[in-house]
């Protein structure tokens, strides 16, 4: 059995690298999805499909539409879902990301550091299983399949 795992989260940091490097020394049957990594083609590329927009707010809405399009049919093809919620950046995406997994109701696997238990409260008594680290996510992974 093969998984098609959506990795939610912050796209500034090599923590989807360190997931996958992971996976592929314990030789975990998984093909990872996500957000667009490039964030200047991300932001871009609104204005790459449908020409120049008039100000910066059209550019952000017209650039949202087709990320939103690229996560939710990546999502809606996973099995799983791992979200990083992070200390550095601010994790609107992520809580959206991690939202739309469970109104999906794919499984959901939380990562996020104990100083942000308190805010996360809601969203980690929903997910499937909450950890702190990536080691304990790729655990959570591997048990799996055993």
């Amino acid at each position: 059995m093969r998984l098609t795992v959506y990795l939610a989260g912050e796209i500034h940091s090599s923590w989807r690298e360190e997931i996958k490097e992971k996976a592929q020394t314990l030789q975990l049957p998984v093909d990872f999805v996500g957000p667009m990594e490039n964030h200047d083609r991300s932001d871009a590329i609104g204005e790459e499909i449908l020409g120049e927009q008039p100000d910066a707010v059209f550019r952000d809405e017209a650039a949202s539409s087709f990320n939103n399009l690229r996560t939710q049919v990546l999502m809606k093809k996973a099995d799983l879902v791992i979200a990083l919620f992070g200390e550095k950046y601010r994790q609107w995406n992520t809580a959206m990301d991690a939202s739309a997994a469970l109104s999906l109701g794919k499984p959901l696997i939380l990562i996020r550091p104990k100083e942000l238990h308190h805010p996360l409260k809601e969203l980690s008594s929903k997910a499937n299983a909450t950890v702190e680290t990536v080691n304990q996510a790729i655990k959570a992974l591997a048990y799996i399949f055993e």
